[in-house]
């Protein structure tokens, strides 16, 4: 009997011991778990759980819960998050250089970004970011972005005229939709539907995919295919957290930021695909008809914010990816 309960004691106690090996991975992001950002959430937690055979096991931290996208990338460099997807938006004011991918009308399609960032241009991206206190994990996305409004239908720049319009705490952003003509108001994602709600601003840019998963068709009236940027968004680690890994486990890591960029592109392309349908079905009039061109000419200023400090080699090269 005594035996038996010796080996009994054991056995709980290593148990116990695997139980207390085990470490929760909370990945936080500005979206609902519905959403392309929760699908890539989930994969990243699905792949590192099976990498690690359940030494790593994770939970999503969706819509806004642990801050604002630029509150949760500082949480990382401080060691208070573990995991964050998002945009690029506010990642710029930490890391000028991603301020590139944000200038409008720069990429020509989703074969022409998806390279530029899977080849040489992301890596060494990355790698920026890997300098201020923060791991670049994996590039992602949200897609092309467009116009929404509660005003007037926008086909020309000058629709655009006067219309407090919601954009990224992002000074490219900022200066883009100035020179177009609107009046940008920088605010937080989490504060947003709220602010159209109440008539704080009467529009916001959004990929389809957000604007689905917000369901803004419930605050507005009128989107406009005007696709002015490419919104890529990244799975960033805190580097307190992956300085404390071995390389196997930071391998896993960046296995399941891969798997999560796979699986968001993906949902993406699906929500590409289905999304303007959706929003013609809840009440929103969807504008395809729109001549790019005058508003890409009105932007071109917008560039000078980015290529005046940083030099036109890196928007050179974007463009001439093939």
């Amino acid at each position: 009997m005594k035996h038996t309960f010796t080996a009994l004691t054991g056995a709980l106690v290593l148990a116990a011991g695997v139980a207390s090996a085990q470490q929760n991975i909370v990945v936080g992001h500005s979206l609902s778990p519905e959403s392309h950002y929760g699908v890539g959430a989930q994969a990243f937690i699905d792949t590192l759980t099976e990498l690690s055979g359940g030494e790593f096991t994770g939970s999503q931290a969706p819509a806004g819960q642990l801050g604002g996208e630029r509150d949760m990338i500082e949480g990382l460099q401080i060691g208070s998050m573990d995991v964050v997807i998002t945009s690029t938006g506010p990642l710029g004011n930490f890391v000028p250089e991603v301020y590139a991918l944000d200038l409008p009308f720069l990429f020509r399609d989703y074969d022409h970004a998806r390279k530029t960032l899977d080849g040489e241009i992301g890596q060494e991206l990355l790698e920026k970011i890997n300098e201020n206190q923060l791991v670049g994990l994996a590039w992602t996305e949200n897609g092309f972005r467009h116009v929404t409004n509660s005003q007037r239908p926008v086909r020309t720049p000058e629709d655009l005229e006067g219309l407090k319009l919601r954009t990224m705490e992002n000074r490219v952003h900022m200066e883009a939709f100035s020179e177009m003509g609107a009046s940008p108001t920088p605010m937080a994602f989490p504060e947003l539907f709220t602010a159209l709600q109440q008539g704080v601003v009467d529009g916001q840019e959004n990929p389809v995919t957000v604007i689905t998963a917000s369901k803004f068709w419930e605050v507005q009236g009128h989107v406009s295919l005007t696709g002015h940027v490419y919104s890529p968004a990244v799975v960033l680690a805190s580097p307190i957290l992956m300085d404390g890994l071995t390389e196997e486990q930071r391998g896993w890591f960046y296995e399941a930021a891969k798997a999560s960029a796979a699986a968001t592109r993906a949902e993406v392309n699906r929500l590409e695909d289905a999304g303007v349908a959706l929003l013609r079905e809840n009440g929103m009039e969807v504008i395809t008809d729109i001549d790019k061109a005058p508003f890409a000419a009105l932007a071109e200023p917008a560039y000078a914010v980015y290529t005046d400090q940083y030099g036109t080699e890196m928007v050179d090269r974007i463009k001439a990816v093939e």
